[in-house]
Parts: structure tokens; sequence; C-alpha cells
């Protein structure tokens, strides 16, 4: 799954509950046997995922499925993701396939945007970690093409110190050779592995409004996932594939990034 910069998110039942909706229950039962028979997952570290309370789960981004391993390895934590919006909002007999199939393995939908629409998505996430929920997400922001490591935005370490939710570091390995940027079906001869790592108290950094604080804590962050997945370190932002003339003029001009 490909995780998006912060954007609007559109308001759903078991979003804001701790309690699984039917359909994650379904897919999980359904899905998450047929996953580990094809994928043989190997999962280290499970025994340091917290039993209950918010929790965020902050891992790398290599493949589509990532957001969907996740979850999987986590199991019986429920856990809860960003999607894009179309995912949910197609029509016919595919958007109704999507739609199912995206509930069931945890996702929520979110319209990319920043500004006013990025906080909102952070407020949706503040309240689903307040209702004692787990959520997922990519510091990076988007999916590494070239397999590095990338520096992580803040808004997971924003969140960390605004509900005070312990931060559960992931290192994926793997995920990008099962399912290559670019390729629609997933390979059946790769095996993943999903490291879990101890939970981290990013307290002691200072409080969520510091941005000096936001920046250490995400640096924390990023140091534990790199214990775990071993990638080489780019040492600069992930930035998404420019659209337009426009975008990718602004790319290669000097500009301050959070």
């Amino acid at each position: 799954m490909r995780a998006f910069y912060p954007g609007m998110m559109t308001e759903s039942p078991e979003a804001a509950s701790s309690t699984p909706s039917w359909a994650y229950t379904f897919g999980r039962i359904a899905l998450g046997p047929i996953a580990r028979a094809v994928y043989r997952p190997r999962v280290e570290g499970k025994e340091l995922i917290p039993a209950d309370g918010p929790v965020i789960f902050a891992s790398n981004h290599l493949s589509f499925i990532d957001s969907i391993a996740i979850p999987i390895a986590a199991a019986p934590r429920a856990v809860h993701f960003l999607a894009k919006s179309e995912y949910f909002t197609g029509t016919g007999i595919k958007g109704w396939f999507s739609r199912t199939f995206f509930t069931a393995v945890g996702a929520m939908p979110v319209d990319r945007g920043a500004g006013q629409a990025a906080m909102e998505a952070l407020d949706q996430q503040k309240r689903i970690l307040e209702s004692g929920a787990a959520v997922a997400l990519h510091p990076e922001g988007t999916r590494s093409r070239d397999g590095r490591l990338y520096k992580g935005r803040t808004g997971v370490a924003y969140l960390a110190l605004e509900t005070g939710a312990p931060v559960v570091p992931i290192g994926l390995i793997g995920t990008d050779k099962v399912m290559p940027v670019g390729q629609k079906l997933p390979s059946l001869r790769q095996r993943v592995d999903v490291k879990f790592g101890a939970p981290l108290d990013l307290s002691h950094h200072g409080p969520a409004k510091s941005g000096r604080a936001r920046r250490a804590a995400t640096d924390e962050i990023m140091s534990a996932i790199h214990a775990l997945s071993g990638q080489e370190l780019a040492g600069t932002y992930n930035e998404p594939p420019a659209q337009g003339a426009v975008e990718k003029i602004k790319q290669v001009l000097p500009h301050e990034r959070k």
C-alpha cells in the first residue's frame, strides 16, 4: 500500500473505535492463513507488541503490500492504516470488491492534501489512538524506489508525543521483491521478513508543539527502523515522482522540508 502525506480522511464507524469491524475480522480470518501459506513470512519480535492500548506501528516502506503484511503479522492485534480514497469510492462489482478488501485489511480512506487537510488527518488518527486502537504509518511518506531508507517526516512523532502512544518500529524485508513498484501482481516465490522492535517511549524529547522534539523523536524512530531493516541510508527525504513540468521544477529548487 502506498503511503501518503497526511490528508483529509473520511469518517468511518470502525475508524474511531478500538473494536475491529466485522469486515476486518472476517478479512483477517480469511486472508491471514492464505497470505501466511503463500509467503511464509518470518516474523520476529511479535511478543514485543502491546496487547492493548494505543500503539503506533512505524515501518519502512518498500512495496504496495507493506500495509497488508503488517496487520497480518501483528494479528491478533487489529491495525488501521491509510489508503487512498479511490479504493473506497468505486462503483459496480469492482468497486464493491475494492472497498470490501481494503476495509477487511484495516484500511481507512484518505484524500491527499496539505495544510489544513493534513492536520485533519492527524486529528483523525489521534482520535483512533485515543480510542485505544493501533495505527500503522510509514514515516518516509512514500515507497522507496531504490531500496534505501529515507529520512522520516515528523507526523508519526507528532502523534506519539501528542497522545503518549508508544511507537513500535518495524523492519520489512523482501516486500519489494514480492511486489516491486510498478508490478500489478505479487510474486509467489519470495518470502517476507517482518521484524518488530521494542516499543519506544518518546516523551523524553519534549512536547508535540516543539519542532525540535518532533525532529529528534522522528530520528529515533528511523534509527530503530534502520536497525531492524538493515537498509542503506539515503540521508534525504523521499519525494514522490513529480507529475508535470511544474512539479519537476519545484523538486530541483532549494526548499525547506520538515
